[in-house]
C-alpha cells in the first residue's frame, strides 16, 4: 500500500473517507487530504486500513451496500469504533450525477463516496446481529429461488418443445423445493431466538401476513417498531412523493425505500383487502373515490407497514377489537 506523508494540516483536520468495497478489494479515498488507496478485502487488508484511518481525524465512513461483501469491514471499523454509514447504492448513483460524475470506476466511486459523506444528513449503521445478519441471507435466498420460479413458469407458458416443457417443469420444482428448504431454515433461525420469534408472532396476527412475509420483514427491516409513521413509509419506499412546481402539481408517486420490503408486501397486501375488514374498507373507499386499484393497493400496503410498525412497537398482537391501555391486550388495525 503506498499513501502520501501526513501533513500537519491533515493531522488536525477533520476528514471523511468513502470505501468502494468489491470481492477482492476495498478502494479507498480520504477527503479533503484527497489521499486514494487500494487495500485487499481479507483481515490483513483490513489492519491496513484501520492503520491508515489512525494517521487522521475521520468524521464518517461511507461505504455502499453490497449483499455480504461490505459486511466483515463494516463490522471491524464499527468495532474499532468509526462512525459508518452504509447507503443504498442508487442514492449514491444520484449524488454522483447531481455533481457530474458520470464515470463509474472502484477509484471513482470511492471518491464519489467520501465526498457524500461530508454531506450533512448521515446517520451511523450500526451492523447486523450474526443472527439477523444470517436470516437475511437465508430470505433473500429464498426470495431469489421464488423469483426463479415466477420466471420459469412465464417462460413454460410459452414454450413449444416437449423437450424444453418438460426441463422447465423440472427447474421449476427444484425452485420451488430450494424455497421449501430455505423457508424451513429460516423458521429454525428465528425460533433459536426469543426476540425474533415475538416479532413473528406479532406480523403473522395480521391478515395477511404469513410467516414467509414475516420473516422477510424482520430481515429486510429491522427498524420496524422504532419508527413513527411517516419514517416507515418512507424506508419501505412507500410514501408518496410530491411532485409540484409553480403551477404544476404532478401525480404523487413512490420512490426510494427498499424494494424488497415493497415487494414483500404484494402478496399481503391483495389478501388483507379480502380478509381484513378495516383495510378492504379503506381500499373500497379509495377506489370509489376515483383512485386506481394500483394506487389504492400501494397505499393498503404502506397501511400494513404502519400497522405492524406499530404493532411491534406496542409488542401487541393484530386484534378486531379496539386497543386497550394495558400493554397486554391486542390491538387492532
Amino acid at each position: 500500500m503506498q499513501g502520501k506523508v501526513m501533513s500537519q494540516d491533515n493531522a488536525s483536520s477533520i476528514h471523511d473517507v468513502g470505501i468502494d468495497v468489491c470481492k477482492d478489494w476495498l478502494d479507498v479515498h480520504i477527503m479533503p487530504a484527497d489521499i486514494a488507496e487500494r487495500v485487499p478485502n481479507t483481515k490483513k487488508g483490513q489492519q491496513a486500513l484501520i492503520r491508515l484511518l489512525k494517521r487522521y481525524t475521520i468524521r464518517r465512513i461511507l461505504m455502499e451496500a453490497t449483499g455480504k461483501l461490505h459486511r466483515s469491514v463494516h463490522e471491524r471499523l464499527h468495532i474499532v469504533g468509526y462512525a459508518v454509514t452504509v447507503v443504498n447504492p442508487s442514492r449514491s448513483r444520484k449524488f454522483a450525477e447531481s455533481i457530474g460524475t458520470l464515470a463509474k470506476t472502484d477509484k471513482v466511486d470511492a471518491r464519489m463516496l467520501a465526498l457524500f459523506a461530508g454531506w450533512s444528513g448521515h446517520e451511523a449503521t450500526p451492523p447486523l446481529a450474526e443472527n439477523l445478519a444470517n436470516l437475511q441471507e437465508i430470505v433473500r435466498s429464498r426470495a431469489g429461488a421464488v423469483a426463479d420460479r415466477t420466471a420459469l413458469l412465464n417462460e413454460l407458458r410459452t414454450a413449444t418443445v416437449a423437450a424444453v416443457k418438460q426441463e422447465l417443469r423440472a427447474r421449476i420444482a427444484l425452485a420451488k423445493a430450494s424455497a421449501k428448504r430455505l423457508e424451513a431454515v429460516a423458521r429454525d433461525v428465528i425460533a433459536a431466538d426469543p426476540a425474533l420469534q415475538r416479532r413473528l408472532d406479532i406480523l403473522v396476527s395480521i391478515p395477511g401476513i404469513g410467516a414467509g412475509t414475516a420473516a422477510s420483514l424482520i430481515a429486510n427491516m429491522p427498524e420496524l417498531g422504532t419508527l413513527d409513521e411517516k419514517e416507515a413509509g418512507m424506508l419501505a419506499g412507500l410514501a408518496p412523493i410530491a411532485h409540484e412546481s409553480g403551477g404544476t402539481i404532478g401525480r404523487r408517486r413512490i420512490d426510494g425505500g427498499r424494494h424488497v420490503v415493497r415487494t414483500a408486501c404484494y402478496m399481503p397486501a391483495l389478501h388483507a383487502v379480502r380478509g381484513n375488514p378495516s383495510l378492504k374498507t379503506f381500499y373500497r373507499r379509495l377506489v370509489d373515490a376515483g383512485k386506481l386499484k394500483k394506487v389504492a393497493l400501494t397505499a393498503v400496503m404502506r397501511k400494513l407497514i404502519v400497522l405492524a410498525n406499530a404493532l411491534l412497537k406496542a409488542d401487541r398482537v393484530w386484534s378486531l377489537t379496539p386497543p386497550s391501555t394495558s400493554k397486554n391486550q391486542p390491538i387492532h388495525a
